[in-house]
């Protein structure tokens, strides 16, 4: 009876310590930035980056590049214009993912004489369906008749 009984309390002890808890998990984040004209899409670009639940969750994307502009006589200053997507995971549940993001979309729409850039950003805190396109953010440009917006689908990986 006793020798029972140890083997029971020694055997509950191993499944105590083995009992698993929760590990890191992970997501993919597709981002797309939508230009639209009358409602329909004139354009449409996918970002894709990876973010998890460690170190904060952090993820970002860069993409773009430089274009000069005269200062003076042969001398050049070079502005990044593209796109820069900035997230931090925020919390989670079975059905959704809050994440704090900041974009900054920029593209050059005249060269010459000057150029002139279009700058959209945003900075806000979103909670998006898992596995469902969702658009985040949307504005219309004060210099034409364009709408650009920002679609984000979140998918758990396994």
């Amino acid at each position: 009876m006793m020798k029972t009984l140890l083997f029971l309390l020694a055997a509950s002890l191993c499944f105590a310590q083995t009992e698993e808890k929760p590990g890191p998990k992970y997501y993919r984040l597709d981002f797309v930035v939508k230009e639209l004209e009358g409602g329909k899409v004139q354009n449409a670009k996918t970002y894709s980056v990876y973010a998890n639940t460690l170190s904060g969750g952090k993820a970002m994307v860069r993409s773009g590049g430089k274009v000069a502009v005269s200062t003076s006589a042969n001398q050049y200053t070079y502005i990044d214009v593209g796109v820069n997507i900035d997230c931090r995971l925020q919390f989670e549940t079975s059905t959704e993912l809050g994440l704090q993001v900041a974009a900054d979309i920029s593209n050059l729409t005249q060269a010459s004489p000057a150029p002139v850039i279009d700058q959209t950003k945003w900075d806000s805190n979103v909670v998006v369906m898992l596995k469902k396109p969702t658009t985040i953010f949307s504005s219309e440009s004060p210099a034409s008749k364009r709408t650009t917006q920002l679609e984000l689908t979140v998918t758990p990986l396994q």
